[in-house]
């Protein structure tokens, strides 16, 4: 996956998503499952392609929209953990928290750059 952290710690959590959202389809949580398998894939997809950005702004843009859908996920995430029968994945939760940091962290600085030119 390359040397980025983000690039790596979004694809692991791709996985661990598309692992839990299998679970969820057994136990016939076709909504919240579907639901979370976007968004929580949505996120790597995002950043991976933002790798390969046409400008900064692409990067920034593409950058905020992973935002977006990572915090889409964490709500997702948040009801699953309501719900006692679904059986989250304890480091759900504190995965996406981090990747939600460090590309927060990314866009913060990127502005600040940009806007230093």
């Amino acid at each position: 996956m390359g040397d980025s952290l983000i690039v790596s710690k979004s694809f692991e959590f791709s996985i661990l998503i598309i692992n839990y959202c299998d679970r969820l389809n057994s136990q016939r949580k076709f909504v919240v499952s579907n639901q979370l398998l976007k968004s929580g894939t949505s996120i790597g997809a995002n950043v991976f392609e933002a790798q390969h950005a046409e400008s900064r702004l692409d990067f920034i843009h593409k950058m905020k929209i992973a935002l977006k859908e990572a915090n889409e996920s964490l709500y997702w995430l948040m009801l699953c953990e309501k719900m006692k029968d679904l059986d989250l994945p304890k480091e759900a939760i504190y995965h996406l928290n981090e990747i939600i940091s460090i590309i927060t962290r990314i866009v913060i600085t990127c502005k600040r750059n940009l806007n230093k030119n």
